[in-house]
């Protein structure tokens, strides 16, 4: 997923401990979760969980700082490691010019709801032409393995890594809030939950909020402006 942080600083490697995702107990101490216990699950391509949509024709907005991003959960699958998941396509916008288009890929546990993420191929645009594929990663390749985006039953102080891709991407978070009231032009949200990013292979930190039933509605100057399931996509 688009990440705002800048990828430029290499720092240490990864430290990693067992996930609670199927079963496994969570820890809420230093460690990072990277192993999540996947193969106990039985992935699917639809559904959801409070913070975070699975289902084709969802479609977020969010705006702000002179950019514009579209998520929108489209009606295609592909198999990657083995596993079919769900393409969620993010598109961005930097003063009007196309910015980045990024493939996502997206499998949701059944029994714990768990959003596992299993890559992107990503493109970035310089007046209308692509001119790179920085963070580009897909599980099963490289060393890659799949990262937990969105938790079922998230908890304070979860940590855990979103990207497994070494030397590529290594996104974590962490759970620092579940009860955040967030205002956006597209209404006022109770119970948001707070997420504080960082990534074990650059420097910096971002937050986001993430409403219940609706996911994402605040990442750094972006605040949500639409969000709904969209037709043809």
């Amino acid at each position: 997923m688009t990440k705002r942080i800048p990828r430029s600083v290499v720092l240490a490697a990864v430290i990693f401990a067992l996930s609670p995702a199927c079963g496994v107990g969570w820890a809420t101490n230093s460690s990072w979760q990277q192993e999540f216990a996947i193969s106990s699950c039985k992935l699917q391509t639809t559904g959801r969980n409070d913070y975070f949509v699975l289902e084709p024709g969802f479609q977020l907005v969010l705006e702000g700082g002179g950019t514009k991003v579209e998520i929108t959960v489209l009606d295609e699958t592909r198999t990657i490691d083995g596993v079919v998941t769900r393409v969620v396509e993010e598109r961005e916008w930097k003063k009007g010019e196309l910015f980045e288009v990024a493939r996502n890929y997206f499998a949701i546990c059944e029994q714990t709801k768990d959003v596992f993420y299993f890559g992107e191929d990503v493109d970035f645009y310089e007046k209308g032409k692509v001119v790179k594929h920085d963070g580009s990663w897909l599980a099963g390749q490289n060393g890659a393995k799949a990262g937990l985006m969105m938790p079922g039953a998230p908890k304070l102080k979860m940590k855990y890594y979103q990207e497994v891709a070494p030397g590529v991407a290594m996104d974590r978070a962490e759970i620092v809030g579940l009860n955040e009231t967030c205002k956006t032009p597209a209404g006022t949200f109770a119970r948001c939950l707070k997420v504080k990013e960082s990534s074990a292979i650059s420097s910096g930190t971002e937050y986001k909020y993430h409403a219940p039933g609706i996911g994402l509605v605040g990442d750094q100057d972006l605040r949500l402006v639409k969000h709904g399931f969209v037709k043809g996509k």
